[in-house]
């Protein structure tokens, strides 16, 4: 009687398709999340038009970005999902470096209120390093992801082995 219950146990812990529903919620409302950040940025700064037009223009980069976003925020509800304890600091660097490259990508919009609150230094070292800065954030992200599919790989490990 006492397999049957721990065979059971052992079935509900494992993630089923049900389980997935959730990750992609997180995930699709957070790439949702970081692209409203980036188009408000934005029309603040200059207007809607200017915001769509530059997201035309960075088109490849701002998508990357926020689906690497997205994609972690799902892979790490799917791990909390699995009650997996370890730390997962791999995910704070790698979407905070997502951030500071969707910040640069918008910061030389917001150069004239930068400057108005004597942080015009910053808006300029953004812009000037825009490109690479998304690449680093796309790599990071790309990173991330990396990290977080190896501790799913981790956690899933021992429940094969029973």
């Amino acid at each position: 009687m006492d397999t049957v219950k721990t065979d059971r146990a052992l079935q509900r812990q494992k993630p089923g398709h049900q389980s997935l529903w959730r990750p992609l919620t997180f995930g699709l409302v957070a790439a949702s999340g970081l692209l409203v950040f980036y188009l408000g940025t934005i029309t603040l700064a200059q207007g809607w038009g200017h915001a769509t037009e530059q997201l035309l223009d960075d088109f490849w980069f701002v998508s990357a970005i926020i689906a690497g976003f997205g994609t972690q925020v799902g892979l790490y509800t799917y791990l909390r999902r699995m009650h997996l304890h370890a730390m997962a600091g791999g995910v704070t660097v790698s979407t905070g470096t997502s951030t500071i490259a969707m910040l640069a990508c918008c910061a030389h919009h917001l150069t004239d209120v930068f400057a108005i609150i004597g942080l015009s230094g910053i808006a300029l070292f953004l812009n000037a390093y825009k490109t690479p800065l998304l690449w680093v954030g796309i790599v990071m992200n790309l990173f991330g992801i990396a990290y977080l599919l190896w501790k799913i790989r981790q956690q899933r490990r021992p429940l094969r082995a029973t």
